[in-house]
């Protein structure tokens, strides 16, 4: 029976029509009109000011505050990099057209010498551009959005950057000159265009992917003419639309004369390295807050988390290098917070305090699994007095839902005023959270929160794997202890049975501390995992609403950050430095694999080109290849071994046990019989004086392959 109280089908026809974003701007009329929020704005202009905020609400609240004056620049600071980047993606939404940038760390440290990568230069330099230029008459002043770490970065002087350039359509270029110039400009030449920063040349055509632009763009040539200006994809390579300029921003943040000379400098040993005071002009390097224009508003979007971050930042640079002039490239956490209880007009915390602004609303999350099973809690908001928002990604799913909804009508806000009277409206717009605040009567749900399945490039919600995951309600027992991601340790009690808005489900009840309780829909069974600590017997529990478990996990999560950070480094090092590139197949080559009695399987010929690839390259070889016993693994070490061993290379193969150390050697012995290549083998099975004098042989570059188990590890094996 459809309720006629919530109106009819929004639409009387299938749908249609094209995806297009909607600036979700007038929902900021809800806030703006609240007295508790424009005593804040109106405060913020005036003395500093601090306030919770309840997480989710952060995003929403914080434009209301920045859209109170549209003409002033604003940077805003969070906690990390990837917080950042999700505040700055909500902050468009909720702004547009409204400028609103992401001005992210380097991505790698001073001291290394190593360039930041493109793409990241190109996030920066477009945000250094747009908080320092006029504002715009009719978007407004422009947003920017930082991390703790890019804060703490010292920012090179603007004037140091290579010169970018424009192309026009119809325009004259040299591509010869055009392609000196970009490499001026930091751009890597390629032979196909993949990523920001790169460029290629192929006879009449330039493709560059500049790297403040979201698409690479392809410039066709009649002599030296621009005949045709397109944007083109760089997964299938085809044109797109055609453009009729494009500005080509440089993707570096120091001329080639610095950059050089640190290229130079990452290539060599650490020790040998010079300071990097004689390689940069350190002293034309500044604080980002000094950037900001004096009239420019600066916002502190999580307390909490900004003073670890910038502690943690500060360690790991002053106890990973000695380079005390590369200290001076970053700003010491107690003169940023100094510096910020100068600048900052507001500082938002989740953390409850004695902030004299509070703002409390509940994380927009949902149990159903399918519309149906949401359309019952649309309405149950409806009829509480919500006005009710579901942003959608794309708008030909918000049309199919609106279409097959029949208890509750949904219209769809298209850029109109929104609705002062309670009702459910769709939006074809990504937001990353949303919020349901009791105050302001207004509920903002994305569709992965009121639809629990995921989407691309969205976080998993689905069932954990690992040694704490819960695969299903047979892992539970009365009495166990567990951890639920938002609330802590608990104690599983059992199940209940409980409806809800109409809709009936079963629930596990958890016990905190203090005896309180929590019901867990048995479809998020996801969020609740096996408690796995030594003292799971008497385990602490945690006190609902406390401050312990979100430091707990703030601590874990920074952990997690720093061993990123240092396998970051590695790899960056890997990659910078400089390996032997194998030349390719010879005679010998060819003919020794084709002495293979086998047919290869699909995946074997698939490992031995990707090693064989990876040889022929000029850097560190870094490849796992894993397969089953029996799977043809040792081939394709065998003819890796030949490789190196054919171009005067020594090479060692280490196995497992000293049985294996006897058949491989057997195997190598058999199948390289007939080229001139020595082969030994260091094993338990081999005598005291066997050994010395393999290791010996092998240490006067007589033996051109060495198998043997651990004992090839050891201090005289050279």
């Amino acid at each position: 029976m459809r309720d006629e109280g919530f109106g009819v089908r929004a639409r009387s026809s299938r749908p249609g029509g094209r995806s297009r974003a909607v600036s979700l701007r007038s929902l900021l009329t809800y806030a703006s009109s609240d007295p508790a929020v424009e005593a804040l704005t109106e405060a913020a202009h005036g003395a500093p000011q601090r306030a919770f905020v309840s997480s989710s609400l952060r995003p929403y609240l914080l434009a209301s505050v920045l859209d109170a004056d549209p003409g002033r620049p604003a940077l805003v600071v969070a906690g990390d990099d990837r917080a950042a980047r999700d505040l700055a993606a909500d902050l468009k939404q909720f702004l547009s057209p409204r400028p609103v940038r992401l001005y992210p760390a380097r991505g790698v440290r001073y001291e290394s010498h190593l360039a930041p990568p493109p793409h990241l230069v190109g996030l920066r330099i477009a945000a250094l551009d747009a908080l320092l230029a006029s504002p715009d008459a009719e978007r407004g002043a422009a947003v920017v959005v930082a991390g703790a770490a890019a804060l703490a970065e010292k920012v090179p002087d603007p004037a140091l950057r290579p010169h970018g350039f424009e192309i026009e359509k119809g325009g004259l270029l040299d591509l010869e000159e055009t392609a000196t110039q970009l490499v001026a400009c930091g751009y890597e030449h390629a032979d196909q265009v993949e990523d920001r920063g790169q460029f290629a040349v192929r006879g009449d055509i330039l493709d560059v992917y500049p790297a403040t632009e979201e698409r690479a763009v392809r410039c066709e040539m009649f002599d030296v003419e621009v005949e045709r200006l397109t944007f083109f994809s760089t997964f299938t390579q085809r044109s797109l639309e055609e453009v009729d300029q494009v500005a080509i921003e440089p993707a570096a943040e120091l001329g080639p004369e610095h950059r050089e000379l640190a290229e130079l400098a990452a290539g060599s040993e650490e020790s040998e390295r010079p300071d990097i005071a004689d390689l940069l002009p350190v002293d034309r390097f500044g604080e980002l807050l000094d950037l900001v224009p004096s009239e420019g508003l600066v916002v502190v979007a999580a307390d909490e988390e900004l003073a670890p971050a910038l502690r943690d930042l500060w360690d790991d640079v002053t106890t990973s290098f000695h380079d005390s002039d590369a200290h001076h490239l970053y700003v010491p956490p107690e003169r940023l917070t100094k510096a910020l209880d100068a600048r900052a007009s507001l500082r938002l915390s989740s953390i409850s305090g004695d902030q004299p602004h509070t703002f409390r609303a509940q994380a927009a999350d949902s149990a159903a699994r399918s519309l149906r099973e949401a359309e019952p809690e649309l309405e149950k908001l409806v009829r509480s007095g919500y006005r009710t928002i579901v942003a959608w990604a794309r708008r030909g799913e918000a049309e199919r839902a609106a279409y097959n909804l029949d208890r509750v009508r949904a219209d769809f806000l298209d850029g109109r005023p929104a609705p002062a009277e309670p009702g459910v409206l769709f939006a074809a717009a990504s937001l990353r959270e949303g919020f349901v605040s009791p105050t302001l009567k207004l509920a903002v749900l994305p569709e992965h929160r009121l639809l629990r399945r995921r989407r691309g490039g969205e976080r998993p919600t689905g069932p954990r794997t690992g040694a704490g995951a819960m695969a299903s309600f047979t892992d539970l027992r009365a009495g166990s202890p567990v951890v639920h991601e938002d609330h802590g340790i608990a104690r599983f009690t059992g199940f209940e049975t409980k409806s809800v808005g109409g809709v009936t489900r079963d629930y596990l009840e958890l016990e905190f501390r203090d005896g309180d309780r929590v019901f867990v829909p048995s479809d998020q069974l996801h969020k609740i995992s096996k408690y796995l600590g030594a003292d799971a017997a008497d385990p602490p529990l945690s006190k609902l609403g406390g401050k312990a478990w979100e430091q707990m996990k703030l601590r874990a999560r920074r952990a997690a950050e720093a061993l990123a950070g240092e396998l970051i480094n590695l790899y960056a090092e890997r990659k910078r430095r400089a390996g032997h590139a194998f030349p390719h197949d010879s005679e010998w080559q060819v003919e020794f694999e084709g002495s293979f009695p086998y047919r290869e399987t699909p995946d074997q010929l698939d490992a031995i080109e990707a090693v064989r690839a990876d040889m022929e390259e000029a850097r560190p070889m870094d490849r796992l290849i894993c397969g089953d016993v029996g799977y043809g693994k040792t081939e394709v070490a065998l003819r890796a071994a030949f490789k190196a061993a054919a171009d005067s290379k020594q090479v060692m193969f280490l196995v497992p046990t000293t049985v294996l150390a006897q058949q491989h050697f057997g195997t190598f012995s058999e199948r390289l019989r007939d080229y001139p290549f020595r082969i030994e083998h260091v094993s338990r099975f081999r005598s005291a004086k066997e050994t010395r004098e393999a290791l010996n042989a092998f240490e006067e570059g007589k033996v051109d392959i060495l198998i043997g188990t651990h004992r090839l590890l050891s201090r005289d094996v050279r």
